[in-house]
């Protein structure tokens, strides 16, 4: 006798629905290129207005005026995430445009020296630590009651490989990543009762602009063939987890560390 199953019907909310960002509002730091465009792109493609920040006025504009020509609810300020007036001013501003924040997609990063520790001095710390980590904090804190206040919202964090297996060449920013991987675990903690999750995405290497400087390195430009999926990843790869991660489709994810680099830390 064979067995019998039940028909599949719909449930109320489908995984596809839950992916929707309808009336939500994202800030998406360093927004106007690669993993950030990529990111601010889809999430406002799923419905959110979202606001992009960059600290030079000209990345701004044309990122701006591309999004806005894909027919997207976009708007740019430059804010440097070094910078902490830069950064509680990028939350006013998005108040200001959309009255609310319910996403944060901390992006932005800077690497000035690449290369070994003897040539990472006290101004480069400073630097690497003050973009990396102190930025998405102080972003992150200045937006925490406004998140509260419409019933919370979704943190992502971007770290990298490197915060989690540090790089040579990359010391510094490695240490960096590894505390925005703690930093978020810390979020997650403290305003889960708030109704804010807080989660991170660990990029393995990427096509972008900022990572050009390995892809020129014929060391790092062998991971791919060590990795299970062997090519270089693209910035749309990062973005559909980000999109997850910032939906109603991970509501019971927080304090994830999510890798998305081929495989290669295996």
């Amino acid at each position: 006798m064979s067995a019998t199953h039940e028909p599949v019907t719909p449930r109320d909310a489908d995984a596809l629905a839950r992916l929707r960002l309808t009336g939500k509002v994202a800030i998406v730091t360093g927004g106007t290129r690669g993993i950030g465009f990529a990111a601010a792109t889809t999430l406002a493609r799923a419905g959110a207005r979202v606001v992009i920040s960059s600290r030079k006025a000209e990345h701004v504009a044309a990122a701006e005026r591309a999004l806005r020509a894909d027919g997207l609810d976009v708007t740019g300020v430059v804010a440097h995430m070094g910078v902490m007036d830069d950064v509680r001013g990028l939350a006013a501003h998005t108040v200001e445009a959309y009255d609310g924040i319910d996403i944060i997609v901390n992006n932005a990063a800077t690497n000035p020296v690449y290369g070994p520790l003897q040539q990472q001095d006290e101004a480069v710390f400073a630097k690497v630590m003050s973009v990396n980590v102190q930025g998405p904090l102080e972003l992150c804190r200045t937006a925490h009651s406004v998140m509260q206040s419409r019933g919370g919202g979704a943190i992502v964090n971007i770290s990298s490989v490197g915060g989690v297996s540090p790089e040579a060449g990359l010391g510094l920013y490695s240490v960096s990543k590894a505390a925005l991987i703690s930093l978020t675990k810390v979020m997650a903690q403290e305003w889960g009762a708030d109704g804010i999750r807080a989660n991170v995405v660990c990029p393995g290497l990427v096509r972008t602009r900022f990572s050009r400087v390995l892809l020129d390195d014929p060391l790092v430009a062998t991971i791919a063939d060590r990795q299970p999926i062997g090519r270089v990843g693209t910035p749309d790869d990062i973005a559909g987890l980000i999109l997850f991660l910032a939906s109603d489709a991970s509501a019971f994810c927080t304090g994830g560390v999510y890798l998305a680099d081929g495989g290669l830390l295996v």
